[in-house]
């Protein structure tokens, strides 16, 4: 299995806000997380508000806390509301139900992080992380 280095998050980040800007989108905000959930790289287009940060963050801990893609964890949180709940408030709330938290996988598939952004719709947010990965010469999963 691969690690997930700085120069990776790095790409990743500068490559989704990069997206985000000719796709015409809100300011993005980018979170890369190890898959021990440690912040490795974070990017915040001018102009994006100051919980993005944290949004962005939320959604990559989530997937990588859960091991569910973000549709996943949506659906079980329509499934089961009490469950998303109990979840989200022993996260610390660093957990979303929407797109925009996307696994980082190797060329194998192995999961070495995950990657959330924040600051246009969900599905733009998601958008934007899977170029970044792409970018990066790394797998996006998303669910979808």
């Amino acid at each position: 299995m691969s690690a997930l280095t700085y120069d990776h998050a790095s790409t990743i980040v500068s490559a989704a806000l990069e997206h985000g800007r000719q796709a015409g989108y809100k300011p993005l905000t980018i979170a890369v997380l190890d898959t021990g959930g440690h912040l490795v790289a974070l990017g915040r287009a001018d102009g994006s508000g100051f919980l993005r940060p944290d949004v962005a963050v939320a959604k990559a801990h989530g997937v990588i806390g859960l091991m569910m893609d973000s549709r996943a964890i949506a659906a079980r949180a329509s499934d089961s509301p009490e469950f998303f709940t109990s979840v989200a408030s022993l996260a610390g709330g660093k957990v979303f139900s929407v797109p925009g938290g996307v696994f980082v996988c190797d060329g194998d598939g192995e999961v070495i992080g995950a990657a959330g952004a924040s600051g246009d719709a969900s599905l733009a947010d998601e958008e934007a992380v899977v170029a970044g990965i792409e970018a990066a010469g790394l797998v996006a999963r998303t669910g979808a």
